[in-house]
């Protein structure tokens, strides 16, 4: 068995976290999946910027937790949610990190959503 590789976030990737200051709003088959002002605003390297929400936002009741599982080496294990209203397309549409690194222990249980794997993931002013 071989050990994870584990980095952390420097000047060659750097990884910050900070609050968002508007409202994060996700749709999916006209259902509102998530609804948060306490989003996580997660930006890493060159990545696009991503929302992380609270679960204490998410309607959980429409996410169904998959097999799929992924690993990074700045952030931990991955675990995925599928939209059970979203059909085919948002099959493994959320991730998160249950037990995220130091590093990016801020995001820890909070929920990421591909934008391309639901209707609408707005971002909207407070």
């Amino acid at each position: 068995m071989t050990d994870k590789a584990i980095k952390i976030p420097g000047p060659d990737h750097p990884i910050t976290i900070e609050p968002n200051p508007g409202r994060v709003v996700v749709r999916v088959a006209g259902r509102v999946v998530a609804d948060t002002t306490d989003a996580l605003v997660l930006k890493e390297a060159s990545y696009p910027a991503v929302q992380y929400i609270p679960r204490k936002d998410a309607d959980m009741s429409l996410l169904a937790r998959s097999d799929h599982t992924t690993y990074c080496p700045y952030k931990g294990d991955c675990s995925y949610y599928s939209i059970t209203v979203g059909g085919a397309r948002s099959v493994n549409a959320v991730w998160t990190y249950e037990d995220a690194y130091p590093a990016v222990a801020a995001i820890k249980g909070h929920l990421a959503f591909y934008p391309d794997r639901v209707d609408a993931l707005e971002i909207l002013p407070s």
